[in-house]
């Protein structure tokens, strides 16, 4: 099975405009994504997909491989599948991985590696939801799935929604998951999903991935017990600065 692995790095952000380049202890945001998403051995190539000159020189100066592609993509998903058509060889899946997760841990992409079997249309992964703040929290997505781990829905509200149990008590009545915004798509479902118009459920959750749900598209899920940690806005940058010092003092 041949995976390709495509990190998109814009610079326009609405909370955080080139945080792409974003310092995180002397390496810029997306090629410490980058070395990270490099240690997941089921990957056959890994090319970050940028439309700034300045990404792709940092990224081509450490040596990543780079793939110029359109300003105007409205989604990840529409970048990875522009870099896609523009290698050379045939892949038979994509993973996508967000430039902003510099913490990327190269398992949970294996993880998900796991799920290719060729009839697999889409998968990303689940994560178990533990505080309160999280299940209530519209910025945090919540996903259900069937028994067999395909997902049903993702909102951000919590679902199910818990009838004649106090809202304070939801958290230890049920178990609940969020979604963790890693993406696998067949390549073939990676062009067919990128001509899809928007549905009625992605409009009003502003999420992509009811687009594809909406449509009939099947998504699988793996649930991952570790955590990500995504870069957002600079306050985002701050928090992740803080723990990358914890880490490398742990290590001392």
């Amino acid at each position: 099975m041949k995976i390709l692995g495509i990190i998109p790095a814009r610079w326009g952000s609405s909370r955080f405009p080139g945080k792409a380049l974003a310092d995180i202890g002397g390496t810029p945001m997306v090629v410490r994504v980058w070395q990270q998403v490099q240690q997941c051995p089921e990957l056959s190539k890994v090319v970050i997909a940028t439309d700034y000159e300045a990404i792709a020189k940092a990224a081509t100066k450490a040596g990543a491989a780079v793939c110029m592609t359109n300003s105007h993509h409205p989604s990840g998903t529409d970048r990875c599948a522009e870099a896609l058509q523009q290698q050379q060889e045939q892949y038979d899946y994509v993973i996508n991985i967000q430039g902003d997760e510099p913490f990327i841990d190269p398992r949970q992409i294996s993880l998900l590696a796991d799920l290719l079997d060729g009839e697999t249309q889409l998968a990303t992964l689940i994560k178990r939801i533990c505080h309160a703040d999280d299940l209530f929290s519209p910025n945090v997505v919540k996903a259900v799935t069937d028994q067999k781990g395909q997902a049903l829905y993702f909102s951000r509200e919590p679902i199910p929604h818990l009838r004649n149990v106090p809202r304070s008590e939801w958290l230890e009545q049920h178990l609940w998951f969020k979604h963790i915004g890693i993406y696998a798509y067949r390549s073939d479902i990676l062009q067919e999903i990128t001509k899809l118009p928007q549905g009625w459920l992605e409009n009003i959750e502003s999420l992509e991935q009811l687009r594809w749900l909406e449509a009939g598209y099947r998504i699988r899920t793996a649930e991952t017990q570790l955590e990500t940690s995504g870069i957002d806005t600079p306050e985002d940058l701050e928090r992740a600065l803080r723990l990358l010092k914890n880490q490398e003092e742990l290590k001392a």
